[in-house]
């Protein structure tokens, strides 16, 4: 969770509804005291995890399952030791 001042808040209410609309919730303070919070809709969030699951699931199906160093190995491709 990010606070923020309400002045800055005033100025910026674009980009913390951007922030807020890809899952963040922001935090209005004012005199360092919170007055406020925004949080993502519910609903709207929720769909955005189910079709992330039903994603998962159907690649799943397509690529079959992988095995522990299959995936040891794709966690470490491209890092530098």
């Amino acid at each position: 969770m990010r606070d923020i001042q309400a002045s800055e808040a005033k100025t910026h209410l674009p980009q913390i509804l951007d922030a807020v609309e890809r899952g963040e919730t922001v935090r209005i303070t004012r005199h360092g005291r919170p007055i406020a919070r925004i949080v993502p809709e519910d609903d709207r969030r929720q769909d955005e995890i189910d079709q992330a699951i039903e994603t998962i699931r159907s690649l799943r199906r397509h690529t079959g399952r992988i095995t522990l160093e299959e995936l040891r190995a794709l966690r470490h491709e491209g890092r530098k030791y």
